[in-house]
């Protein structure tokens, strides 16, 4: 009640947000880490770079039905070995270089290349060659014909980046490359700033072809960090805000604010306990088994998420297409002590989680593990930090509470595998049957996205895409 009240106080020093005019602000819980879409799964940056300052081949609208982006048009070979794409001639660089097919071959080819450490390569290990067959025509050969002749969905996610600023880095260096710092784009806003852990900005792009819906009507988006959940939420009331992701036991103080607004949309984000199977205590299967018997997903569904999602039985939400329906692990604490009893030894490790305040969510899971015999301590780290112990080459952790960005191709599935040293099979079906067999993941929630947002920003649509695909055309309502 103290720190509503400190809200409402410092709310009625006056509405901030009249005086950016057409700049918009947006809350970030971490720095984006690197605008580089080669590099980076952070899932903002991912939106940033596909929506914001740069193209991909194709982009999904609301459906998640594939539309012509900087590829205008494609099509598949008689033998479905080979996808021709046909690109937009009039998309130039931020620095008045033409964008062409040599910047789609580089892209990609840097993409399958080990060295660079993209974290969706796994889907494009069946691609065996990619050729600029003239300045606006590029080839795509395949191992074999995919089962399905769609468009191949990472397309719609590795933004292209350009060759001409990027080639003469070694993929092995591409994290340091100078690219990255002051990023050249292609698309509807133009990189102007970055200040570490602080904010990044970006300005309309004047130039922005009218065939792919012309410049922004905002002028300026800028992306701020706050990492505090109850800073966001202050800022967000007093008017410092345009949009800030709140936690879901604030979204019904945010509706009651005059001038704001709450939106919540569907995500393919799944929340789980990630579970390192080559090491102990999880490279037993009978300690998987006993964390996923003890944990109660409805008691985490209720309590932490406020009904903002529903319990998890798989990587994979029941509305999605590809979702397999695989049989749940029911709560039995009783059946979880006779398993962790059955280890021997009362098994230890530690819990790693991004943050640094209260954990609730993760002492949730202590404090269910802990009363049926696990020895579990909980550590915090900053997101750079979790990401080296995680998702380095070393994997050094027992087990980590993380959400796992998705995609609707279902890629992410192999991701869950190079996490936790199970071997997931490149078919949708068949990874979700292995990892319901497996068990590297206690799949925990589906969560669905809440944002609070200032009502004077019109034009906004949400949807499981993300928070930015229609930020082209937002605009300010008019002042009164």
């Amino acid at each position: 009640m103290f720190f509503l009240a400190a809200v409402l106080l410092l709310s009625a020093c006056g509405d901030e947000s009249q005086r950016r005019g057409r700049a918009v602000l947006f809350a970030s819980g971490a720095d984006l880490l690197s605008i580089n879409p080669l590099l980076t799964d952070h899932p903002l940056a991912r939106q940033v770079q596909r929506y914001v300052l740069l193209l991909t081949l194709a982009r999904y609208d609301s459906t998640l039905t594939p539309h012509p982006y900087l590829a205008r048009s494609w099509q598949w070979s008689e033998d479905g070995r080979a996808l021709t794409f046909h690109l937009r001639t009039d998309i130039r660089w931020h620095d008045g270089v033409p964008t062409t097919a040599r910047d789609v071959v580089w892209t990609l080819n840097a993409a399958r290349d080990p060295a660079t450490g993209y974290p969706r390569m796994s889907q494009l290990r069946g691609m065996t060659a990619v050729t600029a067959v003239n300045d606006s025509t590029v080839a795509l050969r395949f191992a074999r014909a995919p089962p399905v002749q769609g468009f191949p969905d990472v397309l719609t996610d590795l933004a292209i980046v350009p060759a001409h600023l990027l080639d003469s880095v070694p993929h092995a260096r591409l994290r340091t490359a100078a690219w990255n710092a002051h990023p050249i784009g292609n698309g509807p806003f133009r990189f102007v700033l970055h200040e570490a852990n602080r904010r990044w900005v970006f300005a309309r792009n004047p130039d922005f072809p009218a065939g792919l819906g012309g410049p922004p009507l905002i002028e300026k988006l800028i992306v701020v960090v706050v990492d505090e959940p109850t800073i966001k939420l202050t800022a967000l009331v007093a008017g410092e805000l345009d949009f800030a992701g709140i936690n879901p036991q604030h979204a019904a103080f945010v509706r009651r604010r005059d001038g704001l607004a709450v939106r919540d949309y569907p995500l393919i984000y799944p929340f789980g306990l990630v579970l390192n199977t080559r090491r102990p205590p999880f490279n037993d299967p009978r300690a998987r088994l006993a964390a996923a018997l003890a944990i109660d997903r409805q008691e985490i569904v209720d309590g932490y998420l406020f009904g903002y999602g529903v319990p998890a039985t798989g990587p994979v939400p029941p509305d999605v297409p590809q979702y397999v329906a695989t049989p749940p692990v029911r709560l039995d604490p009783d059946s979880a002590r006779r398993l962790v009893a059955s280890l021997g030894v009362r098994p230890q490790f530690e819990l790693l989680t991004v943050g640094s305040g209260e954990a609730p969510l993760e002492q949730m899971l202590q404090a269910r593990l802990n009363a049926v015999g696990f020895d579990v301590r909980i550590r915090q780290l900053a997101n750079s930090a979790f990401q080296d112990y995680v998702s380095g080459s070393r994997h050094d952790f027992s087990a980590a509470v993380m959400g796992i960005p998705g995609d609707p191709g279902l890629g992410f599935l192999q991701r869950v595998g190079e996490l936790t040293g199970v071997v997931v099979p490149a078919d949708p079906t068949a990874a979700q049957q292995v990892l319901a067999e497996q068990l590297p993941v206690i799949w925990l929630y589906h969560a669905r996205g809440v944002q609070g947002m200032n009502q004077r920003v019109l034009g906004v649509q949400m949807d499981v895409r993300g928070e930015l695909p229609t930020v082209t055309a937002w605009h300010i309502r008019a002042a009164q």
